[in-house]
């Protein structure tokens, strides 16, 4: 009986021991868990604060470039406004100096005095135009320096805002003094520089002439304000290729302000081309004009298409035994 009782306390006693070295691994283990939680939690959370700090010194950085990159960029714009404006001057420049190269050119092919081209751009009357124009003070069949033996007539009209704000009413005092040089023709036609008719009916043909017509053109002509590109270029080659008859005699007046386009002489070749000699050598259609000086009211350096119409005209009147007439105010 003894020697089971010293079995018993035997096996107590060891696992009294187990249970005390899991419990003591236990606590072990907790305590080692807690000592080194707190060291990784609180390294972190310096290197998360450094890295805050270098991001916005980064930052600072940037938003300091940033405005030196604008104070740079506001710079360069207002040095790229100035460089446009010394363009426009310069092209307003180049513009001009073209305009006086053409000019100079024009002189020298018109070696001419104002006598021979008087006398190259006379035609002859028909029994009818003497007739009518008996009662008129003429010198050599011209009116005020303007042949007046035309027996059809074709006016085309600048309907830009330049010349109808400014010019219209000149504009319509000037076509009825010509009007009335012609008491009376066979056809009449009215364009604008674009080469559209007034009256869209009488497209391609030309318009009777009677008082009563006369007047509707002029009561026309006081609201016409269609579109323009302030070139009569277009005008007068369609008025050329649509009216030329080796068996009539034609006038064409061109009444405007500026001219637009690129090459004087390309244009003075283009009418040369078309309006061609009839068997007298002469041109069937006689190219007159009117320059109103409504560009000349603006500074020098916008002045180049005014001068640039007055060169165009000069050579083109001349050319097709016309005259140019150059008035010296577009007020009425």
């Amino acid at each position: 009986m003894r020697k089971a009782r010293r079995e018993m306390a035997e096996f107590s006693l060891s696992f009294l021991d187990v249970i005390c070295c899991g419990f003591g691994a236990v606590i072990l283990l907790l305590m080692i868990t807690k000592t080194v939680q707190p060291q990784i939690i609180e390294a972190s959370t310096v290197n998360l604060k450094g890295r805050i700090a270098d991001l916005q010194e980064q930052l600072f950085e940037l938003r300091g470039e940033s405005v030196v990159l604008n104070r740079d960029l506001n710079a360069k714009q207002e040095q790229l406004s100035e460089y446009r404006e010394r363009i426009a001057i310069l092209q307003g420049q180049l513009a001009s100096a073209r305009s006086r190269y053409d000019s100079i050119q024009v002189e020298q092919n018109s070696n001419s005095t104002i006598t021979e081209r008087l006398a190259i751009a006379r035609q002859s009357l028909t029994a009818e135009q003497k007739r009518l124009l008996a009662g008129l003070e003429r010198s050599n069949n011209l009116i005020g320096g303007i042949p007046v033996d035309s027996e059809y007539i074709i006016f085309i009209i600048d309907t830009s805002g330049s010349m109808f704000s400014y010019a219209w009413e000149r504009m319509l005092r000037e076509l009825e003094a010509t009007l009335a040089i012609y008491p009376n023709v066979k056809g009449i036609q009215v364009l604008n520089d674009m080469g559209n008719y007034m009256f869209s009916r009488y497209r391609g043909q030309w318009i009777p002439d009677t008082p009563g017509r006369r007047q509707v053109i002029l009561q026309n002509l006081r609201n016409w304000n269609v579109f323009s590109n302030s070139s009569p270029v277009e005008g007068i080659t369609q008025a050329v290729r649509t009216f030329y008859d080796p068996d009539k005699k034609i006038s064409i007046y061109v009444f405007g302000d500026e001219f637009t386009g690129e090459s004087i002489a390309q244009v003075v070749d283009t009418v040369g081309t078309i309006n061609r000699e009839a068997a007298d050598g002469e041109q069937r259609v006689r190219i007159h004009a009117v320059g109103f000086p409504v560009q000349f009211i603006r500074p020098p350096n916008l002045q180049t298409t005014g001068v640039r119409f007055a060169t165009l005209m000069r050579e083109l009147t001349y050319r097709n035994g016309g005259t140019f007439v150059g008035l010296n105010d577009f007020r009425p």
